[in-house]
């Protein structure tokens, strides 16, 4: 009988084997522009890409979940609700007492940054008394410890909790000097931050590391591998392009350019516009702004992330509107029409025009939920959720935690659809300004 029940006492499957089984890698992670949020065609963010590929690896299906911060971060891995996380950490103290940390996957260089206009700080020695900010729990916050005890005893710093703004508005606000934060997601915030620039950079970046849980040790064995042949065969690098993809200066109107291509480029394509206005309920004139925002009205456009075509639709927006070639000219623009004739019947009636077409050029960028996500802030503030104005000064708020924290979808680059929308106005009032039809009959 005592034989008997210590075969009834299995010990538990392995991690990797219970993963399997169940057929999901369960990857825990925080909603931030270098990890993981939804954009306009789904999923994006570098560490959401990472992972994705390691299920595919494996043959099983990703299922993210999302944490509020750090310390949940690390409460998911250490009470088994989620096999491992993914979302710029490093192997901290904190971690280690909860975690298995992978071999390093990514190193980012660590900026310290300052108020555009002030006296430029050269090396650590210039944060003498200065007025420095640092996030609590952040891996900035380790290093500024591990430099005041490695030579640098004089640095001082105020410790920001999550709830509070983050250490770029400090800076931009004049209330702090200097912080330090990663590279990658400086790039991200100085669109929201033009008054911050960077001062100098540290000589060590910082290493980005899996965090799996503590029985995970054949899990984390496969990640190490999977991390070395990432390496070997250029994914790691690919998706560190498709990272830096996500992230585009503004690009103002050429107007030179736009003369040239009105009189090469859009008299072949223009009777497609024309058709597929027609078919849609809309003024060809907008979809070619919006093509030529889009493309540059060139059909053998590709992006990092999937979208191709005059029109650059997503595969799967694509297939929603009968696109079967999206490289086919009058294929994409008859496509780009129906998907932006339903975007913008998604907009309330009770917006007028001309506010209802920008939100529906907004939307067709970031996509509707954001869009709605804005709308509802700005309501919220006392602000008009019908008027283009107002919502157009919140969308690029879905990009700061404070905010994006309080939206049902979470973060957006939401500084991206408002250039859009200014982008395409600017192709649109040239094309209402010229007499087109004049200069078609003339050749």
């Amino acid at each position: 009988m005592l034989l008997l029940g210590l075969h009834g006492c299995t010990e538990p499957k392995p991690l990797l084997e219970q993963i399997r089984d169940r057929g999901q890698l369960r990857v825990a992670t925080l909603n931030q522009p270098t990890s993981y949020y939804l954009g306009a065609h789904g999923a994006q963010g570098y560490e959401y890409r990472l992972a994705s590929a390691f299920a595919a690896r494996l043959n099983v299906q990703l299922v993210i979940v999302p944490a509020r911060d750090i310390n949940a971060l690390r409460e998911l891995i250490d009470d088994g609700d989620a096999d491992l996380a993914a979302a710029q950490l490093t192997a901290t103290a904190e971690w280690r007492r909860v975690a298995l940390a992978s071999n390093t996957y990514q190193r980012v260089a660590q900026l310290v940054v300052q108020r555009r206009g002030a006296k430029s700080a050269r090396n650590i020695s210039a944060l003498r008394g200065a007025r420095l900010v640092v996030q609590s729990g952040s891996p900035q916050l380790q290093l500024l410890q591990q430099l005041r005890g490695g030579g640098a005893p004089y640095l001082s710093w105020t410790e920001l909790p999550h709830t509070q703004a983050n250490p770029l508005d400090w800076i931009a606000s004049g209330d702090a000097d200097y912080a330090i934060v990663d590279a990658n997601a400086f790039e991200f915030a100085r669109h929201l931050n033009p008054g911050v620039v960077v001062a100098f950079a540290l000589p060590d970046p910082r290493s980005m590391q899996w965090m799996v849980r503590r029985d995970g040790l054949d899990l984390r064995n496969a990640i190490n591998g999977f991390i070395v042949d990432a390496e070997r065969n250029g994914l790691l690098a690919r998706l560190s392009r498709e990272a830096r993809a996500e992230i585009h200066d503004f690009e103002f109107l050429e107007a030179q350019r736009y003369q040239a291509d009105i009189e090469q480029r859009l008299p072949q394509l223009r009777p497609w516009f024309e058709e597929a206005a027609n078919a849609a309920g809309l003024d060809w004139r907008l979809l070619a702004a919006v093509g030529y925002q889009e493309s540059k009205w060139q059909s053998n456009t590709a992006s990092d992330d999937g979208a191709a075509g005059i029109m650059m639709l997503m595969a799967p927006t694509a297939e929603a509107v009968g696109v079967k070639d999206r490289s086919d000219p009058r294929q994409s623009i008859m496509g780009g029409a129906a998907y932006f004739a339903d975007v913008l019947r998604m907009i309330p009636a009770r917006v007028v025009e001309p506010d209802r077409t920008w939100m529906a050029l907004a939307a067709y960028n970031v996509g509707f939920g954001h869009l709605e996500d804005a709308r509802i802030l700005a309501q919220a503030h006392g602000r008009n959720p019908d008027s283009w104005d107002d919502v157009s000064k919140w969308l690029p708020l879905l990009a700061e935690e404070k905010w994006y924290s309080q939206a049902k979808r979470g973060y957006a680059r939401g500084w991206e659809p408002v250039e859009f929308v200014e982008q395409v106005r600017g192709f649109l009032a040239v094309l209402e300004w010229l007499d087109l039809d004049r200069r078609r009959d003339a050749h």
